[in-house]
């Protein structure tokens, strides 16, 4: 699998420098009495995603193998996900983002019951939301963003008092809308 790329008509392309910086996001399913899903709030030191809801992950790195090993690695690095607890699952639809990443969301499930150590600089806090919650597609919304003078429709869901919104939520409506395709006759 390879970093996405932008094609000349995407909607991207007057705001996003190419080539796409190489990404991988891990998309952690947990068991408790039901599937969920783990979800982190950026701190707001990070330059690039700052308090912003996502999954752990980040720019793929020379020693990693595959996009598979960025998402292993970044996931312990920021939730203390050990990487052995962690069965892939498959990929969702590679995404490019505002801020120059093309991003490969690895969909994996955790065995167990893991205790997370959020790293301070990098998260703030982890969550997790019920997988039905997020494959029900009646509540995603769609918002308009405004950037440097354009426009770009988004993915909206929103759960408790967390706001999930843009690739991530992108990401997710992903997986539902696979999901849901599969339910169908």
């Amino acid at each position: 699998m390879d970093v996405p790329v932008l094609a000349d008509d995407h909607p991207l392309t007057a705001l996003v420098s190419r080539p796409l910086v190489p990404a991988a996001v891990l998309v952690p399913l947990v068991y408790r009495d039901g599937w969920h899903i783990i979800l982190t709030q950026r701190t707001d030191k990070l330059s690039n995603h700052a308090g912003q809801i996502s999954f752990p992950g980040g720019r793929r790195e020379d020693a990693d193998v595959s996009y598979i090993d960025t998402a292993l690695r970044e996931s312990q690095e920021e939730i203390g996900l050990e990487r052995d607890r962690v069965s892939l699952l498959g990929f969702l639809d590679a995404i490019p983002i505002i801020t120059g990443f093309g991003v490969v969301p690895v969909v994996g499930a955790v065995q167990g019951t893991p205790a997370l150590q959020l790293d301070p600089g990098e998260v703030a806090a982890a969550f997790e939301v019920p997988l039905d919650f997020l494959l029900d597609l009646g509540n995603y919304r769609r918002e308009t963003m405004h950037r440097a003078g354009r426009s770009a429709r988004i993915h909206v869901i929103e759960y408790e008092s967390w706001r999930i919104w843009g690739a991530t939520a992108a990401m997710l409506h992903n997986l539902a809308v696979r999901v849901q395709s599969r339910r169908e006759p």
